[in-house]
């Protein structure tokens, strides 16, 4: 006998049940990227290794853990599942010139991979929303973005999420917390846990970021980077923090959040929840100056975020905030096999005007039918029995909605149809 095959630990299948409030909630984005002027960007799901090494930073969880990488058997060339996108998006705003003629505001969506352990509010595939400014360089942009993601919170009606900000200013203010950071955790060297030590020369800002609690106290007094920044930097981060005040916006400045990705500068937030556990970001993001002339274009300032829509359907979920499944306007019932092509060409005929139907297949009793009409959550019935066949008509029975609709039903004309879309309320004719 053969095994039963499963899908991969952590890649989960999306049922015909939960898809509706992943159609809503894209809808939602669509919505809000249309209403910020953000246009749409599709990046292939593999990309070069060197693209995420290069972009993401060698010496993080991500590059050295947790990517899905692999060696083309055709011509041997290192490919990798995205991890993440932004690379991506750059990868693909330089090889196609799309900077030439000035910024770019760009979005995306799709799946994401990390190979690690699988638990709540994390899977080795996992879906991402993101926004992508690119070639802008002031505090309003950062603004923007954040202002962006709360939008799309009063949107959603999601409640409960609240915004920690820092700044990591420039290469060479990071340089001077960098030296500070390494002679400060090599005083409490016997406290570090073994992630930490391997860091601890090569990229000691990560150690900042680690979930570890009993490094928490020991992190708690490093010093801060805040204190290292230079006038610019200061001025960049009052601007942001300015905005957001002005647009009635709170939020904490948490000097420990450094975001686990190698390619930020300056503005990092993230958007964060006490209601999903260890994973208790929902959105997060910052300014990358830099990456766009590491991965090899021409210097230009960028800024973006990225949610976890898995993690934002769950607080959703929780709220009883997702709408239910959309049901169909009309379930057309055939009582008599006769109908069958006159059935067919009305279903086509309403679904033309813009009402959704679902029609009957298998055959069955006109009382089995009627069952799965009702179980379907369509407004009414429509059935072809052998009277309404002679007559030239077609029964419509009103399944819920009205008061005391259910035990309405009605014969009408099959020719012209409006009359029968006047009743079912798609409009005219």
């Amino acid at each position: 006998m053969n095994t039963k095959l499963n899908a991969v630990k952590g890649m989960n299948d999306l049922l015909p049940a939960q898809s509706a409030s992943w159609e809503w909630f894209e809808a939602q984005v669509r919505a809000l990227m249309h209403a910020y002027g953000y246009r749409n960007i599709r990046t292939p799901i593999v990309e070069p290794t060197a693209l995420f090494v290069r972009g993401i930073g060698e010496v993080t969880d991500i590059v050295e853990k947790e990517m899905y990488s692999f060696t083309d058997a055709l011509n041997g060339e290192p490919l990798t599942l995205r991890p993440e996108n932004t690379a991506a998006v750059v990868r693909a705003a330089i090889e196609h010139n799309l900077l030439y003629d000035g910024g770019k505001r760009l979005w995306y969506t799709g799946p994401m991979f990390r190979h690690e352990r699988p638990q709540r509010g994390r899977y080795r595939q996992f879906h991402q929303v993101g926004a992508e400014a690119l070639g802008f360089a002031g505090p309003d942009v950062d603004a923007e973005l954040i202002l962006m993601a709360r939008r799309l919170w009063r949107m959603l009606g999601l409640r409960d999420v609240r915004l920690e900000l820092n700044c990591l200013g420039q290469p060479d203010e990071r340089q001077r917390h960098r030296a500070k950071l390494i002679a400060y955790f090599e005083r409490h060297l016997e406290q570090l846990d073994d992630d930490a030590r391997r860091r601890l020369h090569s990229n000691p800002l990560r150690i900042l970021d680690s979930k570890n609690p009993a490094l928490q106290p020991l992190i708690e007094g490093a010093p801060s980077l805040l204190d290292e920044l230079g006038a610019e930097s200061r001025e960049h981060f009052d601007g942001v923090r300015a905005l957001l005040r002005a647009a009635g916006l709170d939020f904490r400045v948490n000097p420990r959040l450094v975001r686990g990705l190698d390619y930020y500068n300056l503005t990092v937030f993230e958007w964060v929840t006490d209601r999903l556990g260890a994973q208790g970001t929902v959105c997060a993001g910052g300014r990358y100056d830099g990456l766009i002339a590491q991965i090899g274009g021409k210097p230009a300032p960028a800024c973006g975020w990225a949610l976890g829509v898995e993690r934002v359907l769950e607080l959703l979920g929780q709220d009883d905030a997702l709408p239910p499944p959309r049901a169909p306007d009309v379930y057309l019932v055939l009582a008599h096999a006769p109908a069958l092509e006159r059935a067919f060409e009305l279903a086509e005929e309403l679904r033309a005007a813009g009402c959704s139907v679902l029609q009957h297949v298998g055959g069955g009793s006109l009382k089995s039918q009627m069952k799965k009409a009702d179980a379907s959550g369509a407004r009414h019935a429509l059935i072809f029995g052998a009277d309404e066949w002679a007559a030239g008509e077609v029964a419509l029975k009103a399944l819920r909605d009205t008061q005391g609709a259910a035990a309405q039903q009605q014969r009408v004309p099959l020719q012209p149809v409006g009359e029968l879309l006047r009743l079912l309320g798609i409009g005219a004719a």
